[in-house]
């Protein structure tokens, strides 16, 4: 079963090669830390600030993408934790069946920022990580 989640916290310190995002349980108390980099926790933060640039970034791409292919961003999943480094997929509703695309949580939350699409974290995932 899969948890909805949302984004706590990003903090970022540009002295360090890795930064950190916080997600926590919408309707509960349980909080998930994911090591990120320095570029997708500036376009995370970048998204949450409304923060506009010339040129459209890779995340920016990315939606433009599915957009343009008749597809809508449903929602995130955190699917998996495996040897310290956590998986995600974007679920993209496209004729009206759900396609999976794999991708890394900090690129996944990135992209589902900007469209305020809902996150969502399994259930073993919360449970290996607390």
């Amino acid at each position: 079963m899969a948890v909805r989640m949302e984004l706590s916290r990003i903090l970022i310190a540009e002295t360090r090669d890795y930064q950190l995002i916080e997600l926590r349980e919408v309707d509960g108390e349980r909080r998930l830390p994911i090591v990120i980099g320095l570029f997708e926790a500036a376009a995370i933060e970048r998204r949450l600030k409304g923060i506009q640039i010339h040129r459209p970034q890779t995340h920016d791409l990315l939606s433009n993408v599915i957009e343009e292919m008749g597809g809508r961003l449903d929602h995130i999943l955190i699917n998996d934790l495996r040897d310290d480094t956590f998986y995600a997929l974007l679920m993209v509703e496209q004729n009206g069946g759900m396609v999976e695309i794999d991708s890394r949580p900090s690129d996944a939350i990135a992209l589902g920022i900007a469209n305020d699409t809902p996150f969502y974290v399994e259930e073993h995932v919360l449970s290996a990580n607390n």
